[in-house]
């Protein structure tokens, strides 16, 4: 590929994943405070499954190209950022725009990847490992000796979810279908079915007391469920509406119940809290802030890669040119971890 040449993916409105669109053109040219980066690493996460469906909280107008992260190299630095970060790799959480050969992001929105550390295996921990390490340490400040609840435990965020919570000395019981129990056992995770099993009754019996945490991303019954699994002194975070992902009408909804629901849950006297996650929370009116705690916090992820605490877990690899086969699978429900597009 001729590296002056931009390649990208274009998503044009509510398409099946062969709907989307490969565009070419000219490589964007850095401005002040910013960098381009020679993405060598995206990937497909759950908001672009839920973006072609036109079903994410807050994504921009179609058309546009998706990509809530990437790893990659600077490849040109503009005026007033340190010339030495040129040649350097690099992860940046972005929202959208990831899927493209260039990207141009702020040089404060970049995080340094460490030596030894390959691009792909970073990228399958820059927003899953953000959004697990902020919940489990900033929202629900989970301790060695507790009891954690994983819903998706062999998902992107759910799999890094669950190293965290061991590595800070936790017991976790995940929930995942039957084919990944053997996995989850082999990782110390007592897996329940959430297909076939009652997963509340299950949970209260191995866990009677309650359990200190629960972290959900199904929303709407299965967040009232969890509500109620929870010990005196317990956390619910909840970061998603899986379960509406294929529903029809207004997006805002299923978010905006949840959201009552737990505004209703904190203002009861019953010592036990509930959160729900956004990792873009604090931006729009704290940018500095929010930029120190999400490079505090992608640093402590990243290092936690490098010591060996947490694993990456790579499902596939696949080009930027089969981006449809890549979200296809995605989709599926059959993979472990994260998909990752190359250029």
């Amino acid at each position: 590929m001729n590296a002056e040449a931009l390649v990208e993916v274009v998503l044009p409105g509510k398409v099946e994943p062969e709907g989307l669109e490969i565009r070419h053109g000219a490589v964007p040219v850095a401005g002040p405070g910013q960098v381009v980066i020679r993405m060598e690493a995206t990937g497909v996460s759950f908001a672009e499954q839920q973006m072609r469906r036109g079903r994410y909280y807050d994504q921009p107008a179609f058309p546009f190209v998706p990509g809530y992260d990437l790893v990659g190299t600077v490849a040109a630095t503009g005026e007033g950022v340190e010339p030495g970060l040129a040649g350097t790799r690099v992860a940046a959480l972005v929202k959208v725009g990831g899927w493209a050969s260039h990207v141009l992001v702020d040089a404060a929105d970049v995080v340094p990847v460490p030596d030894g550390v390959g691009a792909a295996e970073a990228e399958t921990l820059v927003v899953n490992g953000i959004t697990a390490w902020q919940m489990l340490h900033r929202k629900a400040r989970v301790r060695a000796g507790q009891t954690v609840l994983v819903h998706g435990a062999n998902g992107g965020v759910g799999s890094v979810l669950v190293q965290l919570a061991q590595a800070a000395g936790a017991k976790v019981i995940g929930t995942a279908s039957a084919r990944h129990h053997d996995a989850l056992r082999a990782q110390g995770v007592i897996p329940v079915d959430y297909r076939t099993e009652d997963v509340p009754a299950r949970v209260r019996e191995l866990a009677p007391g309650g359990v200190d945490a629960v972290f959900d991303h199904v929303g709407g019954r299965s967040a009232i469920d969890s509500w109620h699994l929870l010990a005196p002194g317990g956390t619910l975070v909840a970061y998603g509406s899986a379960s509406t992902r294929d529903d029809e009408g207004s997006k805002q909804l299923p978010v905006l119940k949840l959201l009552g629901r737990i505004w209703l849950w904190n203002a009861l006297p019953n010592r036990r809290r509930a959160y729900f996650f956004n990792i873009w929370a604090g931006r729009a009116f704290a940018k500095n802030q929010f930029r120190a705690r999400l490079h505090a916090d992608l640093t402590q992820v990243l290092a936690a890669l490098q010591r060996g605490d947490i694993t990456a877990r790579i499902a596939a690899q696949l080009p930027l040119s089969r981006v449809a086969d890549a979200l296809r699978l995605a989709e599926s429900g059959t993979v472990a971890g994260k998909i990752v597009l190359n250029p």
